[in-house]
């Protein structure tokens, strides 16, 4: 939906071929999935799918952001420190970086947001050390840490609300 809206409100370079490819992909998905399935069947399906790929990408988000600094709209700070002390990078393998995409190298992400996916692994010591050499706390843990992290930051939260 997000890709659609920007095609109808913003003059983009290539829109027409944008166009084009999200309706090929649209129109061939839903004939697809009716070509193999009663309507009522893939109704069910598209849901589902749509549901896990939701807790899918929560699942890929939600380890780089929560319990991490929320900065205030008075916050003065400069790009670099609200990028890197508000993200978490997370650690892992080939198999960390397919599963989330290279979005587990979310403070690169953020810092260069049309860097390519290998890149960011690439460019991470870099900033690391660029972030260390100004004294910037750069963020980092493995995928169970950063879910323990987030977990830990909630509980507290909630704790607040019951208190």
């Amino acid at each position: 939906m997000a890709s659609v809206r920007a095609l109808t409100r913003r003059a983009a370079r290539r829109r027409s071929g944008e166009r084009a490819l999200i309706t090929i992909h649209a129109v061939g998905y839903l004939a697809a999935v009716l070509l193999v399935l009663p309507p009522v069947k893939a109704a069910v399906l598209m849901m589902v799918q749509q549901g896990l790929f939701g807790l899918y990408l929560g699942c890929s988000f939600a380890p780089n952001h929560k319990g991490m600094p929320v900065l205030d709209a008075a916050d003065r700070s400069d790009f670099l420190r609200r990028q890197v002390l508000t993200s978490r990078n997370v650690r892992g393998g080939w198999l960390t970086d397919f599963a989330l995409g290279g979005l587990n190298y979310q403070i690169e992400h953020h810092l260069f947001p049309s860097m390519p996916r290998p890149n960011l692994r690439r460019s991470q010591p870099m900033i690391e050390g660029f972030c260390r050499q100004r004294g910037i706390p750069y963020c980092q843990s493995s995928l169970a840490g950063s879910y323990a992290q987030a977990l830990r930051h909630l509980h507290a939260v909630g704790r607040l609300l019951w208190q």
